[in-house]
């Protein structure tokens, strides 16, 4: 606010809204001059009567489906076209990818269990005894306690406990 010397703290909308070109637009104020925004701020201003008695319904807005509430809960996000010659290979590699696989001892393996063994580093028809011993190999080398107190391995070191109790677990090393 012109003529303030407090730190600007709390954001309140700019000129440009939000919209398809981006966040837009923000102001940044001082308590006392955000109060006095936000009092003489019309949320439902350039809207028609039909749309604020819509806006102010108690379930507007959960006709929508939101990210964690779709279908694929938002995990399964566009694939780069630019990796594939073919369309039809990328939408076949995003069905592969969520079926499971099978090992040769007919066990299916989900594709979280398959990404586990990645993290570990194991192949697909690993035993529960070669699971153990890449375990315990992983978190000799990646543990603070076993390598001079080096903490940069901390991040795969979760990764890699997450990966084998997400494993032990699984049908096909029971």
């Amino acid at each position: 606010m012109p003529g303030c010397h407090e730190a600007g703290q709390f954001r309140a909308p700019g000129e440009r809204s939000s919209g398809f070109d981006g966040p837009g637009d923000y102001r940044w104020y001082c308590l006392d001059h955000v109060r006095e925004f936000n009092a003489g701020y019309n949320w439902f201003a350039g809207m028609s009567p039909a749309e604020i008695l819509a806006a102010q319904h108690p379930v507007h807005g959960w006709d929508r489906q939101s990210r964690a509430f779709s279908p694929t809960a938002g995990i399964d996000g566009a694939p780069r076209w630019a990796d594939f010659a073919d369309p039809l290979e990328a939408i076949s590699g995003r069905a592969r990818a969520r079926k499971p696989a099978q090992r040769d001892d007919g066990r299916l393996v989900t594709p979280d269990e398959r990404k586990a063994l990645s993290t570990l580093g194991l192949p697909l028809d690993a035993d529960r005894r070669a699971l153990r011993m890449r375990y315990a190999d992983l978190v000799h080398t990646l543990h603070p306690d076993r390598n001079g107190g080096d903490r940069s391995h901390e991040a795969r070191l979760q990764l890699v406990v997450e990966a084998y109790q997400l494993l032990r677990k699984a049908a096909a090393f029971a």
